[in-house]
């Protein structure tokens, strides 16, 4: 039996990596899905190839989500996906000494008021029913510090905060409307390309960064979906306020990788 069914699932970010994986994988399971990304070719690409609906949506811009939610007033699920590094236009400063506030706030824009206006939109569009789950997609670094990308790395520790906050807010409030996060660390998607080359050096470039995952591979867009399925699903309504790591086991302990 499909397990989304009858449930209508937004997804943010949802044009290409993660975020197409999880949309594709609830369309999968029967699900009606709202396509929302600031890429209007291959988001609009998408929700046509999965039979859903696109919307732009800058998930930085209150006034994006108060058009949405007039379009959209109710729905039970929302998957907040969209986020930035902050070296989406080169290889800027981002350690603590150096970056600048500017792409401080950048960074923060996106992946910490995005998810807040997020949730805030979920919670709203969810109260009617009185259920519904909300999905934020942090990232391993948001449990650890990352000294060349402290801003990415404060904006995820913040969303995972703010999961348990609006965990807590909703159950307060006599709501079944669940809140968690999911924590992926390396994951093959398009972000990663610009860095591992062609041919023999690719190969290469791949092993030297998965070289302290247990596993020894990156982990698979699809891989992340199906945490998100199961966290959308009615088999986990009593999972709310957990974080789920996705990793190869690169957080189980320090650097300790079988094999050598």
């Amino acid at each position: 039996m499909k397990r989304l069914i009858g449930k209508t699932c937004l997804v943010t970010g949802a044009a290409r990596g993660i975020g197409e994986a999880i949309a594709r994988a609830f369309a999968d399971q029967a699900a009606r899905v709202i396509v929302t990304d600031i890429n209007e070719k291959d988001g609009a690409a998408l929700a046509a190839d999965i039979g859903g609906e696109f919307l732009r949506l800058d998930v930085a811009k209150e006034t994006d989500w108060l058009a949405l939610e007039s379009q959209y007033p109710t729905l039970d699920v929302v998957v907040n996906n969209a986020g930035v590094t902050g070296f989406e236009e080169g290889a800027t400063p981002h350690d603590p000494e150096h970056v600048s506030l500017d792409d401080w706030r950048a960074v923060h824009a996106v992946n910490l008021d995005g998810v807040f206006l997020g949730c805030r939109y979920g919670i709203r569009a969810m109260r009617k029913r009185g259920e519904g789950s909300i999905i934020n997609i942090s990232s391993r670094a948001g449990m650890v510090g990352i000294p060349a990308a402290a801003a990415y790395a404060s904006s995820k520790a913040g969303m995972r905060n703010h999961t348990k906050t609006v965990a807590l807010y909703c159950a307060q409030q006599g709501l079944n409307i669940r809140c968690n996060s999911i924590h992926p660390a390396a994951i093959l998607t398009p972000m990663w390309e610009p860095m591992l080359g062609e041919g023999a050096a690719r190969e290469n470039a791949m092993r030297a960064l998965v070289k302290d995952t247990p596993l020894h591979r990156f982990g698979k867009p699809e891989e992340v979906a199906a945490l998100a399925v199961m966290l959308a699903s009615d088999e986990a309504t009593y999972m709310t306020g957990s974080e789920l790591t996705i990793d190869g086991g690169i957080l189980a302990g320090s650097i300790a990788v079988p094999g050598g």
